[in-house]
């Protein structure tokens, strides 16, 4: 049996289940999601998308799924101490793809802001959900998308109306927890409203030494002069894959940051597709992979410069080691309405070793005259003549190549727009590097 065929016979087998247990809103694009599903399939390499990473294989195996929504015996607010230091957060979990809403932190959002369940939200609010949910992540055009769309059924809903400024950053926790070997479909959808303004940090765990498999589609929708910032931190383990696909709309002079980073991971697989829809918006959109042993990073972008006067500058850093693969394909595309646009794309690399793999593509789509775009990539090793300058001077070679690969990844990390998670980050790092397990200091579930 193929990967496909277990899941056509599991969802017309479960499909009343899965509905069930979900809301109306979430329910109504399913039968469409499926049936582009069935005709799509899974990526596989044979597709230009996908030719770095054979997204299919990772479904051959035989995973649980908890489509009748059983209680996860966790409680993550008492063993997951997960605070960034000097960063006062409003903090949420979802435990496998399910909000954790039995035991919320007190309220810190200003009137109006949502955060929580969108199982709930579209229970409660079908008319908001319904404007937004599914507009953006086009199921006819990626199986992954349609075979989450299809089996999603419960996810997270930030939400932030008209001139609302959300202070304090909010932190949601992707908990990965099975006893078997799992795979889960989680679902974001976020929503700021013109002049809004938001920072949200998502954070990737994995609890048991099982194998994961974790689809995940984000949808974000950035107002007319609204401000978001959105940090994703994967620190699980090498038995999890990960696939996510984002999708981002901005509309007129909206800025956005989108700040990826991968510090230990089994697979990832993050597709990230930006529309610039409104003269005057900006995206800043960078990412950082570290990896080792066998592990896998492929990150595939997409900047649609769709009006004039629009703003990108694309980011990502790779470093390298042992048997490591990494991959990197951005587009930007400046369509012929599209003038003044100004695009910046970098991908700069470092392979640690000889068997380290790194593929990089980036490409530039322009279709108007008057623009100032570019873009570069580069693959190498560390500088021998830094590393013989640094030895000269009495610093172990160790420590110089720690030095010198902290040095090269400290560009993303600058970006953050939080000190204290820029801070933090800096910690993790020069821990990965080293070599010292990167999990969270004061998590019950690490120690």
């Amino acid at each position: 049996m193929n990967a496909e065929q277990q899941y056509i016979d599991l969802f017309s087998q479960t499909e009343a289940m899965i509905c069930q247990h979900s809301a109306e809103v979430m329910n109504a694009p399913r039968a469409t999601a499926f049936a582009d599903f069935e005709r799509l399939g899974f990526p596989t390499r044979k597709q230009e998308k996908y030719k770095y990473t054979d997204v299919s294989k990772f479904f051959e195996p035989d995973y649980g799924l908890n489509l009748n929504r059983l209680d996860i015996p966790v409680n993550p607010y008492e063993v997951f101490k997960c605070d960034v230091p000097n960063m006062s957060t409003s903090l949420y979990f979802v435990v496998n793809d399910a909000f954790y809403n039995k035991a919320l932190p007190a309220s810190h959002l200003p009137e109006g802001v949502i955060f929580g369940s969108l199982k709930e939200m579209a229970e409660k609010q079908p008319e908001l959900v319904k404007r937004y949910y599914g507009k953006l992540a086009d199921t006819s055009k990626d199986g992954v998308t349609a075979f989450n769309t299809a089996f999603a059924q419960d996810g997270v809903l930030l939400y932030v109306p008209k001139n609302v400024i959300v202070e304090r950053p909010i932190q949601l926790v992707n908990i990965l927890r099975g006893d078997v070997n799992f795979l889960v479909n989680r679902r974001v959808l976020i929503v700021l409203e013109d002049g809004a303004q938001a920072r949200m940090l998502v954070c990737d765990h994995a609890m048991d030494a099982v194998n994961f498999l974790a689809t995940q589609v984000i949808e974000v929708f950035v107002g007319e002069n609204a401000v978001f910032d959105l940090y994703e931190l994967e620190e699980t383990h090498t038995s999890t894959v990960r696939i996510s696909n984002m999708y981002v709309r901005q509309e007129a002079n909206s800025n956005v940051l989108l700040n990826g980073m991968t510090l230990h991971n089994g697979t990832s697989r993050n597709t990230t597709e930006v529309l610039l829809a409104g003269e005057g918006a900006e995206i800043n959109l960078c990412g950082m992979a570290i990896a080792d042993k066998n592990q896998h990073v492929d990150n595939n972008t997409s900047i649609d410069h769709a009006v004039p006067n629009c703003t990108s500058n694309e980011l990502f850093k790779y470093v390298l080691d042992d048997q490591s693969v990494g991959a990197f394909a951005g587009l930007v595309l400046v369509r012929p309405d599209a003038q003044h646009t100004n695009s910046q794309q970098t991908n700069r690399n470092l392979c640690a070793t000889r068997e380290a793999r790194m593929y990089t593509q980036p490409q530039l789509e322009i279709y108007a005259d008057d623009v100032k775009c570019s873009h570069g990539a580069t693959v190498g090793q560390l500088d021998e003549n830094a590393l013989f300058y640094m030895r000269q001077r009495g610093i172990p070679e160790r420590e110089a190549r720690l030095l010198l690969m902290f040095a090269f990844v400290n560009e993303v990390i600058d970006t953050i727009r939080l000190d204290a998670l820029k801070d933090r980050l800096h910690l993790l790092v020069e821990k990965r590097f080293r070599g010292e397990l990167n999990k969270c200091q004061g998590c019950a579930i690490c120690k």
